[in-house]
Formats: structure tokens, C-alpha cells, sequence
């Protein structure tokens, strides 16, 4: 049964529950994302989306005895920079999720047996084999399936349990063929297309770029810069506006007011707009000709589905989920990768140099997951709910 995407599935149609958390911005854009597609695609599901934090806390007991919130300290760090020496915490991470894991297990099992979905689908990373047991034991018909919101996976245990009943989908060749490396079956891997992207980077309303540059202070004559380093901003903009202030840019700074405040008090020689946390970034990057940020998966994916030749950086402060993205824009020739910030003013005259021939490649790549995944999970479901039928009679 197919339904507009206006209409409200009845009561009795299968729940498919999203599960997400707020570390980074990637995971809750990307649940927001599917939820969209799926209500695009007209498959009459009752779709819930599930912060696991407040399933697994749900009297909050860990921000009344800090003050804060579980994923607080890692965007925290995100927000000044401090990436250093997260390949070390994620293992301490896992090893903790791993002991934890028996209690974790108790406490999901409980949950889904409680709210029955006909399917759960992770956006989430390191927590997947307890949900799949959990998942398996409360709800043995109702398949549980990982939509990886990373371009490649961060081997051992981050993306892929081949232990489990876990199916995987995979945004990229590289990540299919890391999961089929580390044992996945076939019959429980998908590959796609891309990264899930919200709808208004598929429905991109055209712009009068001139006319938008103008209102905003900017001169359509002159080539502008997207800064965007996340939902949590980064102090490293701040050093990149010093060194581009004969640049226009615009810096997005998300939810760092701090940031915010340091940049529009900043003197440039370029006209420059300084942006919060907005819902509008494909239309900003409508009025931009190129990308500089971190390579994260999502805010790249989305700069290069506009069009937006990326500058990124690798180094020893690069996150180690965000290390494959670097290769995927040397590989397909989108940009340019640098070591370090230092010669951003240089790297940006390279960049505008050859700026056709990037925006080709970017041309090039076709991001269709929020078109695809919908229907992957619909033939999940089908086959799930079709064996569970055979079961019974």
C-alpha cells in the first residue's frame, strides 16, 4: 500500500523505528533524512524516531549527576577543535560499550518488547551489536538494519557485526567492500548511493545568485567560500577567516554562539557573512562556488551533491571515521587535501584555478540514498514479513 506523502498511515500499518543520537549533528540529520524519504516514497509506515540515549537513560540520571547530556563532551571538543587522540577514546569507547554490554541488552530487550516494531533501523555507530541482540531476542521476526551515515567504516566494531543478525547498508563501494572483508554476508549487505541527504538538497528551489549575493552584502562578481565545520562550528574557522580576509566567505557556525561572536567582530578586507545554526544550507551553498570544512561524510556528501568543490584537511587531529573522506576526494579528483590550515590563502588560488574541472568531478557524482534506501527497506520488510507469514501457517 502506497500513500501520499501528506497522508497519516493508519494506526494499524508497521512501525519502523529510527534510532539516533546527538553526538556530531550527522546522525540526527540523517534520521531526519530518512524520515523525509520515507514519507516521499508513500510506503504508509508509522515511522518513530528514537534518541537511544533516552531509551537506554530514560529518567536522565546521567545529566542530573553532570549537568550535561552523554554526548555533550565529545560536540564539546568538536567545538574547539580538540579531535586529538579520539582514535584512543573511541577504542576506550567500545571497550566500555563491550562491558556494558549484558546490561545495554536488558534494557533494549525490554524496550522493543514493549513497542513491537515490525523493523528498527540504526544511524548510529559502536552500539549496533547490542541493539541487533536486543532486537533478536524481544522481536525475532522484525528485522534490524544499519544505514551507515559514514562513507566508510572504522574497523573493528564500529559500523559492521557480522556476529549478529545486523544488516548493513553501505554508502559507498569502499564501505561495501569493508564489510564484506570483515565477514558480512552478502545476503545482509546493500550498497547505495551516497550519504542520506535532506530534502531540500533533492528540491533545490533555483536562486537569482546575483540578486541573493547582493542582498547579503556579498559581490556577485567575486568567488565566495563556504566555512562550515558541522552542526558544532570549530574554532579552526577562526584562524582560516584571518588567513582568507581577502576571500569572501560565508561561515556557518551552527550552534556556536562564541564562534558566532568572534567572527562578526573579526576585521576582513572581503565582504563577509557570518550564519548560526540554519535548516536553509543548501540554499547558502546555492550562493557559494567552493567548500572548505572538516570531511565529515554528511556536510561533504552535501557540498559536493551542490556542486561546491571541497578543501579539506588530514592530519593527526583527523577524526579516524572522517580519514576514508580525504581519499574519496583525492580518488574522484573533487578538491584539494591539505596537512594543516597553514597555507589556506595558497590552496584556495590553486583550487579557483582549476575550479571547472572540480566542479565536473563533483557533476560526476550521483547521490540518490535518500531515493534508494526506502525502497531497500521496503524489499527488508517484505522478505521479513513474508518468512515470519510462512512461519505461521
Amino acid at each position: 500500500m502506497k500513500l501520499n506523502p501528506q497522508q497519516q498511515p493508519p494506526s494499524d500499518m508497521p512501525v519502523v523505528e529510527l534510532v539516533y543520537f546527538n553526538a556530531g549533528g550527522g546522525h540526527r540529520a540523517s534520521s531526519l533524512a530518512l524520515e523525509s524519504a520515507i514519507a516521499r516514497a508513500g510506503l504508509g509506515w508509522r515511522v518513530k524516531r528514537t534518541h537511544l540515549f533516552e531509551v537506554l537513560d530514560p529518567n536522565a540520571r546521567f545529566r542530573h549527576w553532570t549537568g550535561m547530556e552523554p554526548e555533550d563532551v565529545y560536540n564539546k571538543r568538536l567545538a574547539r577543535g580538540w579531535t586529538l587522540g579520539l582514535s584512543q577514546e573511541l577504542r576506550v569507547l567500545q571497550q566500555m560499550i563491550r562491558f556494558g554490554h549484558r546490561s545495554l541488552v536488558q534494557s533494549l530487550t525490554a524496550y522493543w518488547r514493549e513497542q513491537a516494531p515490525a523493523m528498527v533501523v540504526s544511524l548510529i555507530p559502536n552500539f549496533n551489536r547490542a541493539m541487533a541482540d536486543a532486537l533478536a531476542a524481544a522481536q525475532p521476526a522484525s528485522p534490524f538494519v544499519t544505514v551507515m551515515t559514514d562513507l566508510a567504516d572504522c574497523p573493528p566494531r564500529f559500523w559492521a557485526e557480522p556476529q549478529t543478525q545486523q544488516i548493513l547498508v553501505c554508502g559507498s563501494p569502499y564501505a561495501l567492500a569493508q564489510a564484506r572483508a570483515a565477514g558480512m554476508a552478502p545476503h545482509r549487505m546493500w550498497g547505495v548511493s551516497g550519504m542520506l541527504l535532506g530534502e531540500q538538497f533533492h528540491d533545490v528551489a533555483p536562486v537569482d545568485r546575483n540578486a541573493e549575493r547582493a542582498a547579503l552584502g556579498l559581490d556577485p562578481s567575486r568567488p565566495v567560500g563556504l566555512v562550515l565545520f558541522g552542526a558544532e562550528g570549530s574554532r579552526a574557522m577562526l584562524p582560516i577567516a584571518r588567513r582568507l580576509t581577502d576571500t569572501q566567505l560565508i561561515l556557518v557556525c551552527g550552534r556556536n554562539e562564541e564562534l558566532a561572536t568572534a567572527l562578526r567582530a573579526m576585521k576582513r578586507n572581503a565582504p563577509t557573512v557570518v550564519l548560526g545554526y540554519t535548516r536553509a544550507m543548501a540554499r547558502s551553498m546555492q550562493l557559494a562556488d567552493f567548500f572548505i570544512g572538516k570531511p565529515g561524510s554528511g556536510s561533504l556528501s552535501e557540498a559536493v551533491h551542490m556542486g561546491l568543490p571541497p578543501i579539506v584537511v588530514r592530519n593527526a587531529w583527523t577524526m579516524p571515521q572522517e580519514r576514508y573522506c580525504t581519499d574519496w576526494v583525492k580518488d574522484h579528483k573533487l578538491g584539494l587535501v591539505l596537512p594543516s590550515y597553514q597555507r589556506m590563502d595558497l590552496a584556495v588560488v590553486q583550487l579557483l584555478s582549476r575550479i571547472d574541472q572540480h566542479k565536473s568531478a563533483a557533476a560526476r557524482m550521483q547521490c540518490r540514498a535518500a531515493e534508494q534506501v526506502p525502497q531497500v527497506l521496503a524489499q527488508i520488510l517484505e522478505k521479513a514479513q513474508r518468512v515470519d507469514m510462512n512461519k505461521a501457517a
